[in-house]
């Protein structure tokens, strides 16, 4: 088992690592909508929140030497439904034709008044 973390990217305040890579695969933890700069939370445009969450999961399978395009499976969650159509369409966007396995899961309430957190499967990039 080895943890994942991105060597540009400061160490979570919490009991947690960003990654964690064991028998072929990768676990991303739960990542929001902050930037990797400032470690600020992003609570404008869902849009533009989903795009930050997603390339915040591609840094870290980045950093444990895959991509997006390993991604097995993801769990969505946000805090109202209603934003679905606008985070689906960004997500498509984002990951093209690779459609891996997903689950949309609403929440009451998020981090930092931010409205979509994604986690993420992968496996790891063959040679």
């Amino acid at each position: 088992m080895r943890t994942i973390q991105p060597p540009d990217q400061p160490k979570p305040k919490g009991h947690y690592s960003p990654g964690v890579e064991h028998g072929g695969l990768i676990f991303v933890s739960g990542q929001l909508p902050m930037s990797l700069d400032t470690r600020e939370p992003f609570t404008g445009d869902i849009g533009e929140q989903t795009e930050l969450a997603l390339r915040n999961v591609e840094h870290v399978l980045k950093a444990a030497g895959s991509s997006l395009s390993q991604v097995l499976q993801m769990t969505i969650y946000v805090s109202d439904m209603e934003l679905w159509d606008a985070v689906n369409k960004k997500y498509a966007e984002i990951m093209g034709e690779h459609r891996p396995a997903r689950a949309i899961v609403p929440v009451k309430d998020l981090h930092f008044g931010t409205k979509i957190e994604i986690q993420a499967i992968a496996a790891v990039k063959e040679g």
